[in-house]
């Protein structure tokens, strides 16, 4: 039997995947768990990048980057959406050496628009001044409480799980066996939408539902929130 010899240019790692049912590894330095596996991929000379796209400023509560929590360093990291507050902006960032390897031209048809810059500078400022992961940190202790008190209510909810303010519901047919409840995920975001409450559906099998509130809500809003979302439950519970 031939083998073929495989060369690794670069992994990318979401460190909390959003449209996955936000995933969270161990934040163990220690684990091979989860971003550990960024080690054999440089031992390859390989590169690292990061997607803190949907996980970075703040998100994940505690850090700027979702990477940050296992103390890993990457190579590139791209970042956009909560970057200038709704207004069309990405980035990426890498380090010194490998920003100057690159000889190709680049072009852009939108790169540099003034006012998305204005408005990405003006975000900035107020994530700063605002302390958003602090700020993150603190009502996504209360965001998972409120879930959890959720899950010890509802035996369909299988399992709840994220970092900050950016957390999930997995929606289960039965605990022991995790079988995937996407009908009752599609009725519980009815019910939601119903209570004037916007959540999200994510999961391989459409069977989570994603919760991503505003960076700067309040923790009466946030109570506001969950207690719209407990109605919501309650609704589908009724309907079967």
């Amino acid at each position: 039997m031939g083998y073929t010899r495989l060369l690794v240019a670069v992994a990318v790692l979401i460190p909390m995947h959003a449209s996955s049912a936000t995933s969270v590894r161990s934040t163990d330095r220690r684990s091979t768990d989860g971003p550990a596996f960024w080690i054999p991929i440089r031992s390859y000379g390989g590169l690292f990048i990061a997607d803190e796209v949907q996980s970075g400023f703040g998100r994940s509560g505690g850090r700027w980057f979702a990477i940050e929590h296992w103390g890993v360093e990457p190579d590139i990291m791209v970042m956009a959406k909560g970057i200038a507050n709704g207004a069309p902006v990405g980035a990426t960032i890498t380090r010194p050496d490998i920003a100057t390897s690159w000889k190709a031209k680049t072009i852009s048809t939108f790169g540099g628009n003034p006012v998305s810059m204005a408005a990405a500078c003006a975000t900035l400022d107020v994530m700063v001044e605002e302390d958003v992961p602090s700020r993150a940190e603190a009502r996504g202790a209360q965001l998972a409480r409120g879930l959890g008190e959720l899950k010890d209510g509802y035996d369909w909810i299988g399992d709840v799980r994220g970092m900050g303010l950016m957390q999930a519901l997995e929606l289960v047919q039965d605990r022991s066996t995790k079988e995937p409840a996407p009908q009752r995920a599609k009725a519980l975001l009815e019910a939601a939408k119903d209570e004037g409450l916007l959540v999200g559906i994510g999961g391989l099998d459409g069977q989570v539902i994603r919760i991503g509130p505003s960076l700067l809500i309040t923790e009466a809003e946030l109570a506001e929130g969950l207690d719209r979302l407990g109605r919501a439950c309650e609704r589908v519970e009724l309907a079967g």
